[in-house]
């Protein structure tokens, strides 16, 4: 079982579309705090990143942010974290997250969460860290990436067993239970020639 201390969460800096995604990033951060899990995020005060900072800080929940000083001084950092961390650039930033971090979450976003999230589940699978990485599949948002990935496991572009390290839940308690469930495959990165 792993010890959720804290959760790293990738998120919009844009609220999005649908009521949805941010009642997911409210209640995401509510649950967090009530179970003493901190979250690490990046530290924006905007879209559903400031939903879920908010939200965790009302229910006396602790934030800690991590927000390149480009951004900083742009006026999008939230002054309300228990601690935000100011960082040269955004490589620092993600290795910072993922050092403070004891589990990866991504709730919808953009670009930048998509390379986020990517990002950790390959150190994963390189073996960098043995943390998990989940998805939390907010009114579907995720539904056709999960399709996807799918389809690239079976175009034997990366193994079963690697899609099994990404949890996914429409539910953020489940989300968490997985989380802590999670146990590492053991297996080799790449096909050989003579496997089918």
């Amino acid at each position: 079982m792993f010890d959720l201390r804290r959760v790293c969460v990738f998120c919009g800096s844009s609220s999005g579309r649908l009521p949805a995604y941010d009642a997911a990033a409210a209640d995401f951060g509510r649950l967090l705090a009530e179970r003493g899990i901190e979250i690490v995020y990046g530290g924006g005060r905007v879209g559903l990143m400031g939903t879920l900072a908010d939200a965790c800080l009302a229910a006396g929940g602790r934030v800690i942010g991590v927000i390149p000083k480009a951004l900083a001084t742009k006026e999008l950092a939230h002054q309300g974290c228990t601690s935000l961390h100011v960082v040269g650039s955004m490589h620092e930033r993600k290795a910072l997250m993922a050092e403070l971090s004891d589990a990866f979450v991504a709730l919808p976003g953009g670009i930048g969460t998509f390379e986020e999230l990517f990002e950790v589940w390959t150190w994963g699978q390189l073996g960098f860290h043995r943390k998990p990485c989940g998805l939390l599949n907010a009114a579907g948002f995720y539904d056709r990436l999960l399709e996807f990935l799918g389809h690239a496991a079976d175009e034997q572009f990366m193994r079963p067993e690697h899609l099994t390290m990404l949890a996914q839940s429409d539910d953020a308690g489940a989300l968490l239970a997985q989380l802590a469930a999670y146990t590492p495959p053991d297996v080799r990165k790449w096909l050989r020639q003579d496997e089918t």
